[in-house]
């Protein structure tokens, strides 16, 4: 009977640490935290839009008189010069109008020349009574039709000679034939509105830029505002620019009310194109040489465990402080606390304007939490304007690991309250 029970007995131990390992040591998982690190640097609060390339000044030349376009002169990229010739239509039938308005005009002169002579008679004949009073007002009266008749001839004939002269295409500036819009022998036909035959840019060696701003960033643009943009033909290469207009009619596009600024470059080297895209930001204010701190850490939360930690270690501080020292962080801790605790709420309830909460532990290992005043922010970053005991260089947490699963603990908005003026990400876009 002994002998049974002392070979039970080391069984019944090795199922129960079996047991033991297995249930209660397996479900121990460290907690691991993830950190990000304090810099200093520059900081560049921008508003991204953006726009199409254009010529500053562009210029239709069109066509006046319907015609087939006799010869072409010019082609795409031709460079031109004022009042050179572009284009000729045919002058056929224009050059037989004026004809026919110069024979018109010769035959109401003829007319004219012969009224005024039987008029000269009749007066002499009125004069000894020899014609009547209604015939003599009827030869008047024709003198004076026929002499408007002659008028009537001269401005047809004029009509006819500009007419003929609008079958020269002239370029109205100096500049770059950029587009061309038919080909020789083919039929134009002017009616309510001038063909377009050529279009003309005067100088390509300055572009403007014109893109929509949405109504919730135009208040941040400015005259003189420096730019930078990129076009996809250059994608590593930055070009500079400047704000030279805002226009004060409103594009309504998919519900956005948007205002188009043009934006000025330089374009010496020419090789901005007309009619490319370009990414442009507007650069609205900057920071130099300041603290920043990657926005993730100000929207990360603690969890319940950490609040606790932080709390109790906060408790022991206090206990060793004089009493008068404990009362006054007591009474400042109340203020900025939600619902108890030493500002160590895992919640957003409770945080003043413009003020955040980062973690980090000291070089004791100990959890703290350390409030900051967040200034300016591009997006990713954000200034330190005032923080305690924060300095370049801190290990921020900024997230969580359990195990080897990441748990999500940050909140939708880093900012309870509302950002500071221009604290806009890239596009004009809040966090």
């Amino acid at each position: 009977m002994k002998k049974k029970v002392f070979i039970i007995t080391p069984i019944v131990i090795g199922l129960a640490l079996v047991i033991y390992f297995f249930f209660f040591q397996g479900n121990e998982k460290e907690t691991k935290f993830t950190f990000i690190e304090i810099t200093r640097g520059d900081l560049n609060v921008i508003i991204s839009s953006s726009g199409t390339i254009q010529a500053i000044k562009t210029v239709d030349v069109g066509t006046q008189v319907s015609g087939k376009i006799d010869r072409l002169l010019v082609d795409f990229n031709s460079q031109v010069r004022r009042g050179q010739l572009l284009a000729v239509l045919d002058t056929v039938v224009l050059a037989a109008s004026v004809r026919d308005a110069q024979s018109s005009l010769d035959r109401a002169k003829a007319q004219y020349d012969q009224a005024v002579a039987v008029h000269e008679r009749n007066k002499q004949l009125y004069e000894k009574n020899f014609m009547n009073e209604v015939d003599f007002i009827a030869s008047k009266t024709n003198v004076q039709v026929l002499l408007a008749s002659q008028k009537s001839a001269v401005t047809a004939l004029e009509r006819a000679k500009l007419n003929l002269g609008y079958a020269y295409l002239y370029s109205p500036i100096s500049g770059t034939i950029i587009n061309r819009s038919v080909e020789q022998g083919q039929t134009v036909a002017a009616s309510l509105s001038a063909p377009t035959i050529f279009t003309i840019a005067e100088d390509l060696s300055s572009m403007r830029i014109l893109t929509n701003v949405d109504e919730s960033d135009i208040g941040q643009i400015k005259m003189g505002q420096k730019v930078q943009f990129t076009v996809q033909a250059f994608s590593d290469k930055k070009f500079d620019g400047e704000v030279t207009q805002i226009r004060l009619n409103p594009n309504v596009v998919s519900n956005v009310v948007n205002y188009v600024v043009v934006v000025n470059a330089e374009n010496k080297d020419k090789v901005l194109l007309p009619g490319m895209t370009a990414t442009v930001d507007f650069y609205v204010d900057f920071r130099e040489n300041v603290l920043l701190i990657p926005n993730v850490a100000l929207r990360f939360q603690p969890t319940e465990e950490m609040t606790a930690e932080f709390t109790k270690n906060r408790e022991k501080e206090l206990a060793n402080l004089p009493d008068s020292v404990k009362q006054r962080m007591q009474s400042q801790g109340g203020s900025r606390q939600s619902g108890g605790g030493m500002m160590g709420g895992g919640n957003n309830h409770g945080k003043r304007k413009g003020i955040n909460r980062v973690w980090y532990f000291d070089e004791n290992n100990k959890l703290q939490m350390s409030m900051l005043f967040a200034g300016l922010t591009d997006g990713k970053n954000t200034e330190i304007a005032r923080g305690r005991n924060l300095k370049e260089g801190m290990k921020i947490i900024s997230g969580i690991i359990e195990g080897n699963t990441p748990v999500t603990t940050t909140s939708s908005n880093p900012f309870n309250p509302q950002p500071q003026m221009g604290s806009r990400g890239p596009g004009g876009r809040g966090f």
